[in-house]
């Protein structure tokens, strides 16, 4: 009788070996510098919401007005009118001429002679259908003639 030959058995790997797939990897969390950026994009939105509705500096809601500057019934703007280039004077209307100034001064010698004017620092509406002098500095315009930033107006009549 034969004895049956008992064969070595070699252990097998516990990985098979060949092509596998790849083990996953465990999600990467977001990066700290990311969650900060949108941390302090987040609470400077906040503060600018919270701001808009609060007067600026200057005790005024919009446009801040030019430190120096006195705002009285027949007068605005910087005392200094040696501060301007150039000056005006006719009766103030509402209006520009296509988007550009918010007000005209009617001046004699016709619809040539208007100057359309602008301001960042004077509220020109306050003195409609008066005459006044203005002072400021010309600025390149499209379609009016003369187009002014007004920095000081006075009542003249």
């Amino acid at each position: 009788m034969e004895t049956p030959q008992v064969q070595s058995q070699t252990p097998q790997p516990a990985v098979p070996v060949g092509p596998t797939s790849p083990v996953p990897e465990p999600k990467r969390k977001v990066p700290m510098v990311a969650v900060i950026g949108i941390s302090v994009v987040l609470v400077g939105a906040l503060i600018g919401w919270f701001m808009a509705g609060r007067p600026n500096i200057f005790g005024k809601r919009g446009s801040a007005e030019v430190p120096g500057a006195k705002t009285s019934e027949n007068e605005a703007g910087l005392a200094d009118e040696s501060t301007f280039r150039d000056t005006a004077e006719g009766t103030l209307e509402s209006g520009g001429i296509d988007g550009e100034g918010t007000h005209h001064l009617v001046r004699e010698g016709g619809d040539d002679q208007t100057v359309y004017l602008t301001s960042t620092v004077i509220d020109l509406e306050s003195f409609v259908g008066k005459k006044v002098q203005v002072w400021g500095e010309t600025i390149s315009a499209r379609q009016a003639g003369w187009l002014m930033d007004v920095g000081k107006v006075k009542v003249v009549e």
